[in-house]
């Protein structure tokens, strides 16, 4: 059993006097490729982690949900009857799950419980999506609901959406959700068609943490959903998914030097993706790593999201051995990189990242060396710990 899951079975029963029913997981998630995508429609790559975000949890008789955060030392409660309050923290997450499940006329019943992640916040792994999937998911187990894992997906977007405010696509909540072990999952963000995507043989995805971090709603990620949205009105399409590199070209003379770069970040992003699948498929290695540093590229230059210090990590990667491509992966501003590595290079790739990422920034590196796995899930406790 995973460490985190021990952690709070143990602490629930010292807490609570007894062991929960329920233990609950939802995986943070790292993306191959198909960055800032989702919310124009477009295509990405995700995949699941074993990092993930647990709770120990068992029903109560009555409409409260008491919750205990061992990453924050501190508890929250919450009557279902009332209406719910916007707080800052990780409560507001709590709060913004039980608001939308109640917009969408779930009949809910109380729990309580106790939760612990090993998902890093704030390094664009989706820490936050894990906890709102992980909080769906045990609503929908005390209060009798089956679990559909892309409802699920759709409520937990809404929740950042509209409670938290941040103006995310679809792909964080759905590959915490439907993950697949072993698999990279090919989303259309606008259909949320799925398809899995077996990682190439010999290849190792790596995450190499900047240990820079940045806040989503302050951040300008609100901003850049913003410019696309605009960007695709000045186009003539209900989403940039839609636009061709030759219609931006066309009416790029309409269109602000900003406005364009964000357009074509997007639209050529959407066809890096479709080439990196392709890729995937039929082991061509050498092609998925340069689409990615192409698409690295892209979101430095012309969507401008990467940071010194990703770019110093990028840079880093790319001359370390065995590395066939690597770029900014999730929200950018600080945060991840991720890295296409050769397996038999994997622990010299590695040293070499340590070493010249502490030479250009004087700091360590949080280093990650992926295993897909599955989306969230119900787990049985331990009887014997």
């Amino acid at each position: 059993m995973n460490k985190i899951a021990i952690k709070v079975q143990q602490a629930f029963e010292k807490r609570f006097g007894s062991s929960p029913t329920h233990l609950i997981r939802a995986p943070g998630r790292v993306n191959l490729i198909g960055e800032h995508t989702d919310y124009s429609g477009g295509f990405v790559t995700p995949l699941a982690l074993e990092e993930a975000h647990w709770i120990a949890a068992r029903p109560r008789e009555d409409q409260t949900v008491i919750l205990h955060s061992l990453d924050y030392d501190d508890s929250t409660k919450v009557n279902l009857t009332e209406p719910q309050l916007q707080l800052k923290g990780w409560q507001n997450y709590l709060n913004g799950v039980v608001w939308v499940l109640k917009e969408e006329n779930w009949p809910l019943s109380g729990w309580e419980g106790v939760m612990s992640g090993d998902v890093p916040q704030g390094a664009g792994l989706s820490s936050s999506a894990a906890l709102e999937t992980a909080l769906i998911r045990a609503f929908a187990e005390f209060s009798g609901f089956t679990w559909l894992p892309k409802i699920a997906a759709k409520l937990a977007q809404r929740a950042e959406n509209e409670w938290v405010g941040v103006s995310c696509g679809i792909m964080d909540q759905l590959i915490s959700a439907c993950g697949v072990s072993g698999h990279a999952l090919f989303i259309d963000c606008r259909n949320l068609d799925i398809q899995h995507v077996p990682l190439p043989e010999g290849l190792r995805i790596i995450i190499l943490d900047t240990k820079t971090r940045r806040g989503l709603v302050d951040s300008h990620y609100n901003e850049r959903h913003s410019q696309c949205k605009e960007a695709s009105a000045i186009l003539g399409k209900n989403m940039l998914r839609d636009a061709t590199l030759s219609n931006l070209e066309a009416q790029a003379a309409e269109m602000e030097p900003l406005l364009y770069r964000r357009a074509k970040h997007v639209i050529s992003e959407n066809e890096r993706v479709l080439q990196a699948v392709k890729a995937m498929r039929s082991d061509d290695h050498q092609l998925l790593g340069q689409l990615m540093q192409d698409s690295h590229i892209s979101l430095r230059d012309d969507f401008e999201v990467s940071s010194s210090a990703l770019d110093e990590m990028v840079e880093c990667a790319l001359t370390a051995p065995g590395c066939l491509g690597a770029r900014m992966t999730g929200a950018g501003f600080g945060g991840c990189a991720v890295a296409l590595v050769t397996v038999e290079k994997e622990d010299e790739f590695v040293n070499s990242i340590r070493e010249c990422y502490l030479k250009k920034m004087s700091l360590q590196p949080n280093i990650i060396s992926c295993t897909p796995a599955d989306g969230a899930s119900r787990h049985d406790p331990l009887t014997e710990l």
